[in-house]
């Protein structure tokens, strides 16, 4: 069973286009974006990852044909063979020991959500310090393989003063990827070069037009909010007509709705406008903000200890527990940010309110809802495995409204068609 449209939600009109669009997944995690990607008509040739329940998932989800490398290229899949799968080709290992020179001009996008440890806000905050900071290999990913397009996301929190420096770094190295670092050169040395080089004009077949956006996934559709950055590049020969989607959803809509009761009366509940939420946002024709309600509310209430025999991951946990600094989702606002819980879950995000005042953990389920999955995408691992494998991901809903962009951007270009690479 597949997630419908909630309440209150307009139905998102499917891009087909004629020919398909190729794409590289990188730190796939759970999936969301590798999702996403798939949904907008993107054909994976490769989605890579290393965690091993993470990739569990992507094999349990019969969207997988597997190919394990052994020692670094040994069982990697040609781009051949990737383009003749009917199923996603698996690429399982360590970024960093993964040669993609292989699909050089045989990619459309790379995309990837690369791991947001270094720069969260919940994190040791270590960036470009942290052996988790992968965007070097994002870049050379790009260089290996030259795609018309790169996507990149990332916590907001890399956007922080703190880090400015080496974030404009990384934008620079995107934007001129085969002006690579060299063997023992500091990433600020590196920097000052990719400085004098972009001052020059440069093959337009090797360098990309960047732009960064900073989003809120709640504004996109997502009853969550959830605080991103995207990095999209189009390569310059390509002149893509491309601009990043506009907010379909607001904060605003949702609070008008509240107050003059339709929220309530979609809900079936008692009109209640002090329970409205707070907005200085100006006036829009968008739709209202998604809320936690609407996500869940045709979930029926779970067990503790006992697993659904309709609902996929939707069991009740015990030890939910609120005090300060750890308060509960409310049910008619978006959810806070689902996290990952490297260090604990801090902040309540996994807890709920119900109507009766009562409290109690979300179901797996529900937190899949909160990330716009669908219904039908298995997680595997213990519970604490499946919620960090959707805390890292990308929401699907805001992950498409990006896909669904660039696809657009492919299909003008060549007339209604992606033309892709032989």
């Amino acid at each position: 069973m597949t997630m419908e449209p909630q309440t209150g939600q307009r139905k998102a009109r499917a891009i087909k286009p004629t020919t398909t669009a190729t794409s590289i997944e990188l730190f796939t995690g759970g999936g969301g974006l590798a999702i996403a990607m798939h949904q907008a008509g993107f054909k994976h040739l490769a989605v890579n990852e290393f965690a091993k329940r993470a990739c569990e998932t992507l094999r349990s989800n019969e969207a997988i044909d597997v190919a394990r490398p052994g020692t670094r290229m040994s069982g990697v899949p040609t781009a051949a063979a990737a383009a003749k799968a009917k199923k996603w080709p698996l690429l399982e290992g360590d970024v960093r020991e993964i040669s993609f020179s292989g699909w050089s001009g045989k990619v459309d996008v790379v995309a990837g959500g690369v791991p947001c440890q270094p720069f969260s806000l919940g994190g040791a905050h270590k960036g470009h310090l942290d052996e988790r900071n992968l965007w070097p290999d994002f870049e050379r990913v790009v260089r290996e393989t030259r795609p018309r397009v790169l996507l990149g996301e990332n916590v907001k929190g890399l956007t922080r003063p703190s880090f400015a420096p080496y974030w404009q770094y990384v934008l620079r190295s995107l934007r001129a990827p085969f002006e690579s670092r060299r063997t023992s050169e500091s990433w600020e040395d590196h920097d000052k070069r990719l400085v004098k080089a972009l001052r020059r004009a440069g093959d337009p077949s090797e360098r990309y037009d960047v732009e960064a956006h900073v989003v809120n996934a709640a504004d996109y559709g997502v009853p969550q909010v959830r605080w991103r950055v995207f990095v999209v590049g189009i390569r310059q020969d390509e002149a893509l007509e491309w601009s990043f989607p506009e907010a379909t959803h607001s904060r605003q809509a949702l609070r008008q709705a509240q107050v003059d009761g339709s929220y309530w009366d979609e809900h079936h509940l008692p009109h209640d406008p002090t329970k409205a939420i707070p907005s200085s946002d100006p006036d829009g024709d968008l739709i209202r903000w998604q809320t936690l309600r609407d996500a869940i509310h045709d979930l029926p209430e779970p067990i503790e200890g006992v697993e659904s025999s309709v609902w996929l991951h939707h069991r009740g946990h015990p030890g939910a527990r609120i005090y300060a600094g750890h308060t509960p989702n409310e049910l008619d606002k978006p959810a806070k940010t689902v996290k990952a819980g490297v260090h604990g879950v801090p902040g309540g995000e996994s807890v709920l309110r119900k109507d009766d005042g009562t409290i109690r953990y979300l179901t797996v389920r529900e937190t899949a809802r909160i990330m716009t999955f669908p219904d039908t995408w298995k997680l595997e691992g213990p519970r604490g495995e499946q919620m960090r494998q959707l805390g890292n991901a990308v929401p699907v809903r805001l992950g498409r409204a990006v896909a669904d962009s660039v696809v657009s951007a492919l299909r003008a270009k060549s007339g209604g068609g992606v033309a892709t690479h032989g």
